[in-house]
């Protein structure tokens, strides 16, 4: 799964599917982590047309299909199960080939669709939280990671 991970900021681009303007909410929290480590990110959202984080307004797209570069992009899940499935299904369909779902946003079905139909599929127990797998506790260990193989020093 580190590899996956590693693979994952490999990306130029991110979006968060789930993505929600409650600071409350991990769709938030998620945004204010790309946002604060200044990574490109787009709001994943049918609810709003835009999202912001800190001083930066986030245009916001209603489907993975929106996205302006799914090729070039990795997303993050943080949406309920029985809807991840579908955003995988989309994902795969618009090009993206990494895909991080976040702890509590998938089952079993969908952790297994993921590990099949994509380069990178990250989800599922490990990582260094108690939760699983999340970009919020394992992100900048990945993106460390990832940054250190392109500049030759793994």
């Amino acid at each position: 799964m580190e590899a996956a991970a590693k693979t994952f900021f490999t990306s130029p681009r991110y979006a968060v599917a789930g993505a929600s303007a409650d600071k409350s909410k991990f769709g938030y929290k998620l945004l204010a982590w790309y946002n604060a480590r200044r990574l490109p990110v787009t709001p994943v959202t049918p609810s709003r047309p835009s999202i912001s984080v800190a001083t930066t307004d986030y245009v916001a797209v209603s489907s993975v299909a929106q996205l302006e570069s799914p090729a070039e992009t990795s997303l993050s899940i943080v949406t309920q199960p029985h809807i991840t499935l579908n955003i995988l299904r989309e994902a795969k369909e618009a090009g993206i080939s990494c895909v991080w779902m976040q702890p509590g946003s998938f089952d079993q079905q969908a952790l297994e669709y993921a590990k099949q139909e994509f380069k990178a599929a990250i989800g599922g127990n490990d990582g260094r939280g108690g939760e699983g797998w999340c970009v919020l506790v394992d992100g900048d260990n990945a993106i460390h990671r990832a940054k250190s193989e392109k500049e030759g020093n793994l």
